[in-house]
């Protein structure tokens, strides 16, 4: 029996071993805010690792150095809202989209029309009043700038009109905000934006997806990544993808609403614990995650088309170019 258990113990030991040497650890680049509740989903519950890929998640202030660092080989996933600098270096052949994330949908709380008390005050009640005032962003070219454009369209004023005003940071918009520096923004529920809201600090007008509905998230990675590493991709969108179904589950009810369904509390208190806010100012940035992160690729050829546009993109390659179909799926009706 000692040859044999010795032989199987052996046997196990390889078999462990083999699994380790296929283990590769990645880096996924997100903000901290309630839009990224999928990827802190996916670490909780343990799914990267999994699927023989454990993550270390490294968090940016705003969205555009996320694509900066995947294209630099910083990290090797970005999880994040596109921006012009995303889509300049994708129009380049440096970084490649790979899936979808969370879309604005009318009945989620995603990002908001944000307001300081100031230009409440002096008659800011309404979307169609933010012609003329100034606006906060954390990069020219960033997630706010172009959900403004969208709300410019819509309600037919001119986004030349307003002062954009770059601050680097989803907290130093904030801060400006509530201190009254500037009059408006469009952001999502973050810890540098829920307490001010709720004390009063910042008034909110409304919710991008009732508004203007568009994919605000995408996940994306370096083309060197794209060609070179196909499975280390296909795992970490399988656990990904894994995430994103029981996001989807608990927060999306059979008609295609925000509800909190069974499993619901256990996510929230999931979000709760990265985001480092209580699970009541989580509820109020539950977006909608389609369950299998499939891509509105008509929106984002409208995306690229509106930055080129604003004279915001060094590059003649449409929103199709910079979609990697090996690993993307398109939203139906939406390719």
């Amino acid at each position: 029996m000692k040859p044999l258990f010795a032989a199987a113990l052996c046997a196990a030991s390889c078999l462990l071993m083999a699994g380790a040497s296929r283990a590769e650890a990645i880096k996924i680049g997100a903000v901290k805010t309630g839009a990224s509740g999928v990827v802190f989903i996916a670490q909780e519950k343990g799914y990267f690792a999994a699927e023989g890929v454990p993550a270390e998640l490294v968090y940016f202030e705003s969205a555009q150095p996320i694509a900066v660092a995947a294209a630099s080989g910083a990290i090797d996933f970005g999880v994040t809202a596109p921006t012009g600098g995303l889509y300049n270096l994708a129009g380049q052949g440096a970084l490649k989209i790979i899936s979808g994330g969370v879309l604005e949908a009318p009945g989620f709380k995603g990002a908001g029309y944000l307001v300081s008390t100031n230009a409440y005050a002096a008659g800011l009640h309404t979307l169609k009043d933010f012609a003329g005032h100034s606006f906060g962003v954390s990069q020219i070219g960033s997630p706010p700038h172009y959900a403004l454009g969208l709300l410019a369209d819509k309600e037919g004023f001119d986004i030349h009109g307003l002062r954009i005003v770059p601050l680097q940071s989803i907290p130093n918009i904030a801060s400006a905000l509530s201190g009254g520096q500037i009059d408006a923004t469009i952001l999502t529920n973050s810890p540098s934006i829920d307490p001010k809201v709720e004390s009063g600090e910042i008034k909110r007008l409304g919710w991008v997806g009732d508004e203007t509905p568009w994919q605000f998230n995408l996940t994306f990675t370096s083309t060197k990544t794209a060609d070179e590493r196909a499975d280390t991709i296909r795992r970490f969108l399988r656990a990904y993808l894994h995430a994103a179904r029981d996001y989807h589950d608990a927060f999306t009810g059979a008609d295609g609403k925000e509800t909190l369904g069974p499993g619901s509390a256990a996510l929230l208190a999931i979000m709760a614990k990265y985001l480092g806010q209580s699970i009541d100012a989580v509820k109020l940035g539950i977006g909608y995650n389609d369950p299998e992160e499939r891509l509105d690729v008509k929106d984002v050829m409208h995306q690229v088309d509106w930055f080129k546009a604003q004279g915001m993109l060094k590059t003649d390659a449409t929103g199709a170019d910079m979609i990697d179909k090996r690993y993307a799926v398109a939203l139906p009706g939406r390719d």
